[in-house]
């Protein structure tokens, strides 16, 4: 098995592991997609009109031959043209033309053994510096790939002492991309509450959480997981695999047992 380095919040060299065979795993990109369109469709909320919206009515057409269109028209008038018209797509009131409907079937399912593999295919992405390179994460000044750092990360709760670390493991680097790399998003969603495109940076993967979530997440584009928890989506935002993934040695080693094929 291959050995990697464990570095201290220092950015020193601390102990030595053996990699668990999960980042061995063959790349498998069609898999880590699936998987994460799959926890993307879970999220989203079927919803649609009620069946019988604008249908509720008496309207009937009157036929032709009456000098106006032969539209459904509300009874209550001698002349046709005087009655409101309902029903159709086109009146105040009428019927959606093609409505959402709830019974469309938006989620898209995977077998267990797909996402388990994916997952195993993506932490396999974050093990290979020329994937994580090609996805845009700024690497220069890390030693290793994957970077595993001791588990005194998990318990530092300060966006100070965070930021300092960062800064003493290269990983700030990548933070900072991440930080320019927010743009305003093209188009109509401006308008819709989601006016920014924010770009991904460093994922920090714990065997525990005891306040990193609170010393991180002041800082653009870093997301933190405890190993349980980790999934594709997490691994390749965007259907994209190989995110700058950070983990704390017991992560890494718990890994290995967590998604055992």
């Amino acid at each position: 098995m291959e050995k990697i380095k464990v570095y201290s919040l220092e950015g020193e060299v601390v102990d030595e592991i053996e990699l668990p065979e999960i980042f061995m795993e063959e790349f498998r990109p069609d898999l880590i997609k699936r998987a994460v369109i799959s926890s993307q469709t879970a999220r989203i909320q079927p919803w649609g009109s009620n069946p019988r919206a604008g249908m509720r009515t008496t309207a009937k057409s009157f036929g032709s031959g009456r000098g106006a269109a032969m539209v459904p028209r509300v009874k209550g008038s001698r002349h046709p043209a005087a009655s409101k018209a309902a029903r159709i797509p086109q009146a105040t009131g009428g019927r959606k033309a093609h409505p959402p409907r709830v019974q469309r079937k938006i989620h898209e399912k995977i077998n267990r053994k797909e996402r388990r593999l994916a997952i195993r295919s993506a932490v396999a992405a974050t093990a290979n510096r020329d994937i994580v390179e090609a996805r845009g994460h700024r690497i220069e000044n890390l030693a290793q790939i994957p970077f595993v750092v001791d588990d005194e990360l998990a318990a530092v709760k300060r966006t100070k002492e965070t930021r300092e670390i960062f800064e003493k493991l290269g990983i700030m680097d990548d933070v900072v991309r991440a930080k320019n790399g927010r743009n305003i998003r093209a188009g109509r969603g401006k308008t819709r509450g989601r006016k920014y495109k924010n770009t991904k940076g460093p994922l920090v993967v714990v065997a525990e959480d005891k306040g990193i979530s609170l010393g991180a997440r002041n800082h653009a584009g870093v997301d933190v997981v405890s190993v349980e928890n980790l999934n594709a989506e997490l691994l390749a935002p965007g259907t994209h695999p190989g995110r700058l993934t950070i983990y704390t040695k017991s992560a890494a080693l718990k890994l290995g047992e967590l998604f055992k094929q």
